[in-house]
């Protein structure tokens, strides 16, 4: 049995089946992580959702924004957001799809690879058995009845700072902005939402999460995806996955279960990909 961990697919099915083959994954016994973000602006987001869903407990998925943005779409939350999921959400199996993303984890952790999933990263501040909870506290409040009325909570960049002590819905909005959005943390401690690009074309004061000195995670291997502009990153004891397949980069496998990690990458096009 082989493990794979595979960065962003964003409805890039084709690469992504291209990406398997090269890499030998064998759909009966080997395992793929997918890092979240399985659908949205690429052309098979539905059938990227069938496919996934079809390799069954073989397949280990972690909730991404853009998942989390179908959930939102799908309970008519009043969020603004450009998306290309029309196809997923007038699909007649549309209820099934939302009920097995919201029964997705947020955080996947393999205690004999000793690696952490996640679709963005990890908090600084939290250690891995923090997270383990914080995450455990999103996945409760998307799989709870009234989870349709309390989506859109979700959404908004406020509050920045993370507090122990905080509660209710401001507390659930970082912790999923934590997991799902973020890439940098300013130089007093909080998250900054506002700069998506590679890290020398941002401002100072502006640093990696996985780069912050005093990063609680540190001792354990983070893959992650969600930062197309950084591209593949090997390095700090974290693996970024996520090579802008969608935006014309790279679909990148990640074999994990070996002592030295194998690399598989596949060649995309953006205007075969994007419509």
């Amino acid at each position: 049995m082989a493990i794979f961990a595979v960065g962003d697919i964003q409805g890039c099915l084709g690469s992504l089946r291209t990406a398997l083959d090269q890499a030998g994954f064998k759909p009966r016994s080997d395992i793929l992580w997918c890092v979240g973000d399985l659908i949205n602006r690429g052309p098979q987001s539905l059938d990227t959702l069938r496919f996934i869903q079809d390799l069954d407990n073989r397949a280990i998925c972690v909730l991404g924004n853009h998942d989390i943005t179908l959930l939102a779409l799908a309970a008519g939350a009043p969020v603004r957001t450009n998306h290309q999921l029309q196809e997923v959400l007038d699909a007649p199996d549309l209820d099934a799809h939302i009920h097995w993303l919201r029964h997705r984890p947020v955080l996947h952790y393999d205690a004999e690879l000793k690696t952490i999933m996640v679709h963005a990263g990890i908090f600084p501040q939290w250690s891995p058995a923090q997270a383990q909870t914080y995450a455990e506290e999103l996945q409760d409040f998307l799989r709870k009845d009234n989870w349709a009325q309390n989506i859109y909570r979700l959404y908004g960049s406020r509050p920045r700072r993370w507090k122990k002590s905080r509660q209710g819905f401001k507390r659930i909005r970082f912790i999923s902005n934590s997991f799902t959005r973020m890439r940098y943390i300013d130089d007093k401690g909080r998250l900054d939402l506002d700069c998506k690009q590679a890290p020398q074309k941002c401002p100072e004061g502006l640093t990696p999460w996985f780069e912050v000195s005093e990063r609680k995670t540190r001792n354990i291997r983070i893959v992650f995806g969600h930062w197309a502009t950084l591209g593949l990153h090997a390095g700090d004891n974290v693996w970024g996955l996520d090579s802008g397949c969608v935006w014309g980069g790279k679909m990148t496998l990640l074999r994990v279960d070996v002592k030295k990690p194998q690399l598989f990458q596949v060649s995309c096009k953006r205007q075969a990909q994007i419509r």
